[in-house]
């Protein structure tokens, strides 16, 4: 599967892999990222699961989820339907 980079800031996944999961263009996802009409969260791995991480992107009713080890390989995905969760629009002065 395909690789995140893991660097000091955090992870970095590439633009195309998001596309693919929510059958998006890839030139689509930086503005969507921007507007937070999608979202994420991050989780470290505990106990069992140490040195793994958790990627979870929502973008409108679709969850993706991703499960990476300390190299960015990505050892899983998951996507599944999940409440649409509102957005947010950038304000205008």
């Amino acid at each position: 599967m395909t690789r995140v980079e893991v660097n000091q800031d955090g992870f970095v996944i590439d633009a195309t892999l998001l596309a693919e999961a929510f059958n998006l263009n890839p030139e689509d996802i930086q503005p969507l990222l921007r507007t937070e009409q999608i979202t994420s969260i991050c989780e470290a791995g505990v106990d069992d699961d140490a040195g793994r991480s958790r990627l979870t992107f929502h973008y409108r009713d679709q969850t993706v989820r991703f499960v990476v080890d300390q190299a960015g390989h990505v050892l899983n995905r998951t996507r599944f339907p999940a409440r649409a969760r509102p957005t947010t629009t950038p304000q205008t002065r």
